[in-house]
């Protein structure tokens, strides 16, 4: 979707042909299409860490990792992430794994020179009643919504390094916080989902069985902004070849949609005919989120390209032939 003038395009080659590139991650949701993004623009140095090979919360791992790929650039997507129920039920593990994870490989690539380091935090850090649409700058003006508070502050805290260590020593460090993310290849696991695959899995799995209603969670009234995958690559990689900033920047979409309308809009698109229950019980999670998307145009001229509901159609038309289920008729 997001397709550049062609004196950009050479730009892009040129910064990144020739540029040793380690990506954690890249073998994730967000960094197969990072990968792809950074061949398409003449990357041929690319590393991708497998967890099988390096355990990136291990100094040792962290520091073997760099010794073999000896990269100019560290684009680090690699996060312990989940839904509200992930969350809630590990939340000691999402603390301890994103913290270490982030904390050590800043630490090391700074000790050993790498060029720049791109940071991918998380929405999850922006303070539980933030002014909407929330702006960077109100990133510390209160505590994170609790269910996934430990996730939010331990990406927040590589913020604090990033502006630290440039600082102190110079260090090239940028740090991005995308809105949640959907997509093709996302996690559909209902154990630790988010919100659009769980759906979108609960409904067709209704739909096939006959049953006549899919529970959620909550009462359906908070909204959130969500991000296409090819889209949050396109920023991420744009953020990478021109911001130069330890100043936290967004990227989102601009739409903001209730869950309720959500949903309604997934059982629409994959056909499902019974009816949505809202488990009140359990919890809604953050009131709102939407935000300010102003500054990554601004300093690097990144704007969301794909429409919500074509989106959406996708990623259902994804999951389906991944399931082997043909269209609704």
């Amino acid at each position: 979707m997001n397709r550049q003038p062609a004196d950009q395009m050479r730009l892009s080659q040129s910064f990144w042909e020739n540029k040793r590139i380690t990506v954690t991650g890249g073998a994730g949701f967000l960094g197969s299409f990072v990968i792809e993004k950074l061949r398409q623009r003449g990357a041929r140095h690319i590393f991708v860490p497998r967890i099988e090979d390096y355990d990136l919360v291990r100094l040792m791992d962290i520091q073997r990792m760099l010794d073999d790929s000896r990269p100019e650039m560290i684009i680090h997507l690699a996060a312990l992430a989940g839904g509200i129920g992930a969350n809630r039920a590990r939340p000691a593990d999402f603390f301890y794994v994103n913290l270490m994870m982030g904390v050590q490989l800043i630490h090391e690539a700074w000790r050993r020179g790498v060029g720049k380091f791109v940071a991918i935090g998380t929405i999850c850090a922006y303070p539980k009643y933030s002014p909407l649409p929330f702006k960077e700058e109100n990133l510390w003006d209160g505590y994170p919504e609790e269910t996934n508070a430990p996730y939010g502050l331990a990406k927040k805290m590589l913020l604090v390094q990033s502006q630290a260590y440039r600082e102190q020593y110079g260090f090239n460090s940028i740090y991005l916080l995308p809105v949640n993310l959907y997509g093709p290849r996302d996690n559909f696991d209902l154990e630790t989902s988010h919100v659009i695959p769980a759906l979108i899995r609960k409904c067709m799995e209704a739909q096939e069985r006959g049953e006549g209603q899919v529970v959620l969670w909550g009462d359906g009234t908070p909204t959130r902004e969500f991000l296409y995958v090819e889209d949050a690559a396109e920023g991420i990689l744009l953020a990478a070849e021109h911001y130069e900033s330890s100043d936290p920047v967004n990227l989102g979409s601009g739409y903001e949609i209730s869950i309720r309308q959500l949903a309604d809009l997934v059982v629409r698109l994959t056909g499902f005919d019974g009816e949505i229950v809202w488990d009140t019980t359990k919890p809604n999670g953050q009131p709102r989120r939407a935000i300010d998307v102003s500054k990554a145009e601004r300093y690097f001229g990144f704007r969301a390209r794909m429409p919500f509901e074509e989106g959406l159609r996708r990623t259902i038309e994804w999951y389906r032939a991944q399931r082997g289920i043909g269209l609704p008729r």
